[in-house]
């Protein structure tokens, strides 16, 4: 069963609690994101239940005319008695099948429009979810679940649950006729459904070892493809393909286990049916023999059988999809209506323009409970640039996740203009910071489109101004197809230096008032570190904030200030000569790059 990751624990046992608590309490007090957009179908729901009953009503009609020419057309030998209930039967198969194919039409439309309700949300999900620590596989289940759910109500398998409440007609039907065949075709149903519960059961801890087998061959395959290069380059191709072999193996079997069992159900059904249904056509010749019934009677008895069975057939053939779908949306509730999931409404504030203040902030990574950052404070002010310098696992990169709000404090605050980072909605914050991490993350589309952050509304003109901001915008004349160049995923299509200009050009898209660069020229050249330098001095020219994190003395050319971090605190912080100084003094930061570092 999907879970949420595990939500890290405050400082001190009782928030932390606290904090849990607030995860796994029950949505049912707020609207459900799922329930809602199931209960916007109730419309649709409805008259394709009201189609079903017409349909299940046309479908006496072929009981009823093999009664009438059993009966009455045999017995007279009237020809046009005979073509009158023919065309009629006609008919009414015609407008069977007509309505039969509107309902499904009608379905496919509730799959649309329910994946039309739930995918914005189920995407923002997948972005959430992979903050808060989950893998790969488990935020893109949410999307697998959202398909599934989707094409099973596109599929046969609603209409064996809107034709089953009709069973009950069909025997009627056959008790009218005679009990004894009334009883014999209600205990035939009774069987195929008591199995199919047994199946379910039997199945169940099958289709969860499948589930979870298939996530594990996901990440495998997911990881493979990521690191691509490495794996090539270093020999690990076939460490990697024999993981894969056994993963996928692993969940074979599984799919086996849970296939076998859901088959071998579908042909017992199916072989059932059939038995079922020459068994009331026999029982149906002896009470004809016997002066009960009429041989029309027997042969109606017989349709009507195997029509009331029919659903149940349906349901068994599709019983997997049902049971995907199932799990689908029982996941989708629980993530999508978990708190924090969603994005509520907020108040709009006006552009942050003069300070932000970190007050004692613990941050924890996703999933973890120990906090990296320990009781954090800073102060900056419009136009003041910020150095943080510091060994590897000083806490640096953790401090600049959470000034983004990329990562969630565990305790403490920071604020933008005395506004806490909740109180912004994502959207609106994000307009007003810049941010380049460590993975510069570009994504497959063109050079503007990535330094726009794909704005649709972004003016050729503020993308060039940032391009010019960022010192590349003759780096990106020199593309192939200058700012119109197709960069690959990831930016595969250009070097390291040239990533790193392009997404510190994004990062200064539209003047933002807050820019975090993490180790902004970690792949720049000396040409690189001037345009960084200038870039830096920009911002803080028109009055905004930089914050600078890096191991190397070029990046922190153009600040004001430095922080000096160590074992997850701020050590040092001031003027940046002070704070140089105290460190020449102390003999350089353990653990910094000898060549150009801050030591």
């Amino acid at each position: 069963m999907f879970c949420l990751p595990a939500v890290p624990t405050v400082v001190g046992k009782k928030a932390g609690l606290a904090r849990l608590a607030l995860i796994r309490r029950s949505a049912s007090s707020r609207t459900s994101t799922v329930a809602a957009a199931l209960s916007s179908c109730r419309g649709a729901f409805i008259a394709v239940g009201a189609f079903s009953g017409v349909i299940n009503v046309l479908m006496l009609s072929g009981s009823l005319y093999m009664l009438q020419v059993y009966d009455r057309v045999l017995s007279s030998r009237s020809v046009p008695t005979l073509i009158g209930i023919s065309l009629l039967l006609l008919a009414a198969f015609a407008l069977q099948g007509f309505l039969d194919a509107v309902r499904l039409r009608m379905l496919a439309r509730i799959g649309a429009h329910f994946d039309e309700q739930v995918s914005p949300a189920a995407f923002a999900a997948v972005q959430r979810l992979s903050l808060l620590g989950a893998r790969s596989e488990q935020s893109m289940q949410l999307i697998r679940d959202l398909d599934q759910v989707r094409g099973f109500l596109a599929s046969l398998g609603p209409t064996a649950l809107f034709d089953m409440p009709w069973m009950p007609l069909f025997f009627l039907g056959c008790f009218l006729l005679h009990p004894w065949l009334g009883w014999l075709a209600v205990s035939g149903g009774c069987a195929i459904l008591l199995l199919t519960y047994l199946t379910e059961l039997g199945t169940h801890e099958a289709n969860k070892a499948q589930m979870a087998s298939g996530a594990n061959r996901y990440a495998i395959a997911e990881a493979s493809r990521r690191n691509a290069e490495a794996l090539t380059a270093m020999g690990m191709a076939p460490a990697f393909q024999r993981k894969w072999r056994e993963a996928n193996l692993r969940h074979v079997r599984d799919w086996l286990a849970g296939s076998d069992a859901t088959s071998g159900l579908g042909s017992f059904a199916k072989i059932f049916r059939l038995a079922l249904q020459s068994a009331v056509l026999g029982l149906g010749a002896y009470l004809a023999m016997h002066g009960d019934i009429s041989g029309g009677s027997m042969i109606a008895a017989s349709i009507m059988t195997s029509r009331a069975l029919a659903p149940i057939e349906i349901a068994v053939a599709h019983w997997k999809g049902f049971v995907a779908a199932r799990q689908g949306i029982t996941r989708l509730q629980q993530v999508l209506d978990a708190p924090g999931m969603s994005e509520r409404e907020r108040t709009g504030l006006p552009p942050p323009r003069h300070e932000l203040s970190v007050d004692n902030l613990f941050v924890a990574a996703p999933g973890r409970q120990a906090p990296i950052l320990q009781g954090v404070s800073l102060r900056l002010t419009a136009g003041q640039g910020l150095g943080i310098i510091g060994p590897s696992a000083s806490g640096k990169s953790t401090l600049v996740r959470a000034l983004v709000g990329v990562w969630q404090p565990l305790k403490g605050e920071v604020r933008l203009d005395g506004a806490a980072l909740e109180q912004w909605g994502s959207a609106e914050f994000g307009r007003h910071v810049g941010y380049l991490p460590q993975d510069i993350e570009l994504f497959d589309g063109s050079v503007a489109e990535n330094i726009a952050r794909f704005q649709a509304e972004a003016t050729d003109e503020a993308i060039v101004a940032a391009a010019r901001a960022a010192g590349a915008h003759e780096l990106i004349l020199k593309l192939e197809s200058g700012y119109d160049t197709r960069i690959g995923e990831g930016g595969a299509a250009l070097s390291g230096g040239q990533r790193q200009r392009i997404g510190l050009a994004r990062a200064l898209f539209g003047e933002p008032f807050l820019v975090v660069l993490d180790e902004p020229n970690s792949n720049l050249d000396r040409d690189g570190d001037e345009a960084l330098t200038v870039a830096v001095r920009g911002v803080r020219a028109r009055g905004g904030l930089v914050i600078v994190v890096t191991h190397r003395q070029t990046a922190i050319a153009g600040v004001d200030q430095l922080a000096m971090m160590a074992e997850g605190r701020i050590q040092a912080f001031g003027p940046k000569e002070e704070v140089l100084q105290r460190v020449l003094r102390q003999g350089g930061l353990p653990g910094a790059k000898r060549q150009g570092a801050v030591s």
